[in-house]
Order: structure tokens, then C-alpha cells, then sequence
């Protein structure tokens, strides 16, 4: 049963290890475990529980499939909501922690939850500002050439895209704005022109 007060069941032979793993038992040496100490038998843990209680409310909370359960404790703050969380609920419902497709759709899930709220914040009273708050004013600032070409840095390779990254979608929402606002207010006749 996952989550317990109780250490693991017994550890392999090491030599089972070594023969199954190559390179196992580099780390041997107790002297080289900064947390040998604690691995030894006997040790008070001071948890004062076998299984922890059960934070209330873990029905329909995102749960990986590897685990049997929601784990005891989990947070509430941001409850899974719109088409991002359906497709944050399909990636806990269908992939492993341990795939690839798992957190692309997270990462997607993500994506989607942005654009969202960038919609949202159009028709709020206080809408983003995509000048200031993409950083564009402290570029220019603050020597965005100098402090980059000959420092070594990595990111050079793929400066070129960041401003299309940043400012893109947001020139296509407003071209796509542009073109729904003509469709509705202008008649037919005018469109062409």
C-alpha cells in the first residue's frame, strides 16, 4: 500500500543488483550517502501514523494511473476548469507520469488556459498589455545586444523566434479580431472594398 509510515520491504541483494543493473553500487561506500545515517534499522521517524488521513474532497481530483489513490494531501487552489482542464483530466485518465504524450497535453492544457485568459482580460476593465508586460521596454532598456553576443550564452541560437513568439499571437488575434468585427458591423456590399 503506497504512502505509509513504514519503511519499504526488503532491499535486493546486492549482488542481484550489480548483475541486473550495470553500474549499480557506485555509491556503496556509507561514507558517500550523506543520508546514511537515517537508512539505518531502529531510527524513530516521529510520524505518528500508519496511513496518513485523508485530505477531504479527493473525489474527481486529477490522480495519475500508476497510483492506486489521490495521495493524502493535495491542493485545491486551482480546481481544473474549461476545455484546459478537460484536456489536463484526459492526459491524468489516459498517459503514465512517465510518457511523453502525458505532459505534452499538460503543457497543451497550459497553453489553452492562457489563451483563454487573454481573451477574458479583452473584455475586462483592465486588459492585458502586451508591450509591458512581455518585457519588450526592459530589452530595449537595458542593452538587449550587448548583453548577449559574445557572454556565451545559449539562448542566442533561438533569439531570433522570441519575438515572434511573444508578439505573434498576438498580431493573429488582432488580424482575426479585425476580420469577425468587419463581418458582423459592415454589410456585404462593403466587405470587398
Amino acid at each position: 500500500m503506497p504512502y505509509t509510515a513504514d519503511k519499504p520491504g526488503s532491499t535486493p541483494d546486492p549482488e542481484a543488483l550489480r548483475a541486473r543493473i550495470p553500474g549499480w553500487g557506485s555509491d556503496l561506500d556509507p561514507a558517500d550517502r550523506p543520508a546514511f545515517p537515517r537508512e539505518q534499522p531502529g531510527i524513530e521517524t516521529g510520524a505518528h501514523w500508519e496511513l496518513p488521513p485523508q485530505q477531504s474532497g479527493a473525489a474527481g481530483r486529477e490522480r495519475s494511473i500508476e497510483h492506486e489513490r489521490v495521495t493524502p494531501v493535495f491542493g485545491t487552489a486551482q480546481p481544473l476548469h474549461g476545455i484546459s482542464g478537460r484536456i489536463r483530466r484526459f492526459a491524468y485518465d489516459r498517459f503514465s507520469e512517465g510518457q511523453t504524450a502525458h505532459w505534452l497535453l499538460l503543457v497543451a492544457g497550459d497553453r489553452v488556459d492562457a489563451m483563454t485568459a487573454h481573451v477574458v482580460s479583452l473584455f475586462s476593465k483592465r486588459p492585458d498589455d502586451p508591450i509591458t508586460e512581455s518585457g519588450v521596454t526592459g530589452e530595449v532598456a537595458h542593452r538587449p545586444i550587448a548583453s548577449r553576443v559574445g557572454r556565451g550564452r545559449i539562448d542566442l541560437k533561438h533569439a531570433w523566434m522570441d519575438p515572434i513568439l511573444v508578439v505573434g499571437p498576438w498580431v493573429v488575434a488582432a488580424v482575426l479580431g479585425v476580420k469577425l468585427v468587419r463581418a458582423v458591423f459592415l454589410p456585404a456590399s462593403k466587405r470587398g472594398k
